[in-house]
């Protein structure tokens, strides 16, 4: 690495609102009612984050069945089925539900179409737990759209009823032309406007094309399981400039930085910044760098916290009251 390397962080980066609001249920559970609170999944798609709670005593279980009776249970902020909601209802589980509100947003776009006789179309990625919750959450069949040429297969008449909804980590980029082949495929069609898109993963991947222009490496700060991390990484590749995601500084090969004058910097909205100042000390053992923020969109958006953990004296459940 030459000496003076430049390195612009992209704006915004790092946590969105609704990370924001799950990691904070989980926390404030955790000084209220003490350890041990269960999540269920993963509270967020990041390491770090997981264990840092762990060490807080939260305890992360795939499944319901995991967790003891009258044990304090937080939803993940991907959202859950309906059967999740139903089975922890029938076993009296104290719940505290950390989906996005973004993410339960398109869970109610889903039922409207669908009580109003569309055909739903879920445009996402197959497996991905937001997915998973989200065809759980419609009352009906609910068909999965990857690609455009998943579009093309669809096995409906030209004047079906149709309707679409997306998963939140994905942009209006993204999607763009998913929703195209559907509105040509389709003479009845609707969706959500383009503004209910996540703003979080619009302007994540907007600040990305925005220092793309100006560096000659990329550096994501994210997890190999995040859609928007990834995504971000996909985004610099396919503008030309080398991209690398990475989890922390460790991860970081002095091989990618030794043309490189400018180094870009940017975090999927599950990553904490202190995983990005990781990676900036990592760049510092290697060489003199300054630091410099690209300017960018500011979010200065808030979700309210569940009541339960807002009120001095909380309405508990009498599982609650019994801990």
């Amino acid at each position: 690495m030459k000496s003076g390397m430049k390195i612009l962080l992209a704006q915004p980066r790092g946590f969105c609102a609704g990370v924001v609001r799950a990691i904070e249920i989980v926390e404030r559970a955790l000084e209220k009612y003490g350890p041990p609170v269960y999540v269920r999944h993963e509270i967020v798609h990041n390491k770090y984050v997981v264990e840092s709670l762990k060490a807080k005593g939260a305890v992360f279980v795939e499944d319901l069945h995991e967790v003891p009776a009258n044990a304090i249970t937080v939803f993940s902020a991907h959202g859950v089925a309906k059967s999740v909601e139903e089975e922890a209802a029938a076993r009296g589980l104290p719940v505290l539900n950390a989906t996005c509100p973004l993410v339960t947003k398109v869970h109610n776009q889903g039922k409207r179409y669908v009580s109003k006789g569309r055909k739903l179309v879920l445009i996402g990625h197959e497996g991905h737990p937001e997915v998973v919750g989200t065809m759980g959450q419609v009352p009906g069949p609910v068909i999965l759209v990857q690609s455009v040429e998943d579009v093309a297969a669809l096995d409906l008449p030209s004047d079906e009823p149709m309707a679409y909804i997306t998963q939140t980590t994905l942009s209006v980029d993204d999607t763009r032309d998913i929703i195209a082949a559907l509105e040509d495929r389709f003479s009845d069609l609707e969706g959500p406007d383009t503004r209910d898109i996540c703003y979080a993963t619009q302007n994540r991947q907007s600040s990305v094309r925005d220092l793309s222009k100006l560096v000659d490496v990329i550096l994501v700060v994210g997890a190999t399981n995040s859609s928007n991390s990834n995504r971000l990484r996909e985004i610099g590749t396919e503008v030309g400039v080398p991209s690398y995601l990475i989890a922390d500084g460790s991860q970081l090969n002095p091989e990618w930085l030794k043309d490189a004058k400018t180094v870009g910097i940017t975090a999927g909205a599950s990553a904490p910044e202190v995983l990005v100042d990781d990676v900036i000390d990592a760049l510092r053992r290697i060489g003199p760098v300054t630091v410099s923020v690209l300017p960018g969109r500011e979010e200065n958006i808030e979700f309210r916290l569940p009541a339960e953990l807002t009120q001095r004296q909380p309405r508990l459940s009498p599982a609650m009251q019994e801990r």
